[in-house]
């Protein structure tokens, strides 16, 4: 009889509703890989998958076949070519748009305010995606409008991610330091008198910076509960930008 696994593996913790264990389990040893691994020995992936070395071998097999994996000469393994391959074609194929659009829609719909997501250019921010509230009385900021860097809830959250603006120094190094321990930063008439914000920053796979998520509301329309949804949406998006 097959031993029972005393700790449940990461495939069998967060396994597809409707799918197919072994492949769960062959997915879960491709995402165990992190930007600082170059190849991996098989008791590395085992602990880091909760897999035995057994359930391990049979699955690199698998995969060493079809080209996700390769042995290396020491004995460790590393991505195989076919990710490089697949990676050429979702990098041709990829549109920023259709990944940003639909969340900035989505929090639209649960908050009934705008969303934008602005990314910096040079020293200011660029408005490159803008969904309107359904509402008449709104802010009337659209796509391709640059603004401050250092006002309004986006521009301080890039200000505050960005590795030398954020730490160069000067009077709001204490706002920038807390905007990091939070995760967020809102506000109420920051760059407008009449308008709040609330934003949240989105980040690279690499971990730094790419963008911030930001929710704009006249001030008597301002919902501190709506931190949730932007949180959200920032999260949604984190890793899947560039």
């Amino acid at each position: 009889m097959p031993r029972k696994a005393i700790t449940q593996s990461v495939a069998d913790a967060d396994a597809a509703e409707g799918g197919v264990a072994a492949v769960d389990r062959a997915m879960s040893l491709m995402s165990v890989f992190t930007q600082d691994d170059t190849a991996l020995t098989l008791g590395e992936l085992a602990e880091r998958t909760r897999l035995y070395k057994s359930t391990v071998l049979r699955l690199l097999a698998s995969l060493e076949h079809a080209q996700w994996i390769q042995r290396l000469d020491d004995g460790r393994y590393a991505l195989g070519s076919e990710v490089a391959r697949l990676h050429s074609i979702y990098a041709s194929s990829f549109s920023l748009e259709r990944v940003v659009m639909p969340v900035l829609r989505d929090l639209v719909v649960a908050t009934g305010e705008s969303a934008a997501y602005h990314v910096r250019q040079g020293d200011a921010r660029l408005c490159l995606y803008r969904v309107d509230s359904p509402h008449p009385v709104r802010d009337h900021i659209r796509a391709g409008d640059l603004l401050p860097l250092e006002r309004g809830s986006g521009g301080r959250i890039l200000m505050a991610y960005d590795d030398v603006l954020g730490r160069a120094g000067g009077p709001d190094q204490s706002l920038y330091s807390r905007i990091r321990a939070d995760g967020y930063f809102a506000a109420v008439g920051d760059r407008l008198n009449e308008v709040a914000g609330i934003s949240a920053p989105v980040f690279l796979l690499s971990g730094g910076i790419a963008a911030a998520v930001t929710l704009t509301a006249p001030i008597h329309r301002y919902n501190p509960g709506h931190l949730a949804s932007v949180l959200d949406a920032a999260r949604k998006l984190t890793g899947r930008v560039g």
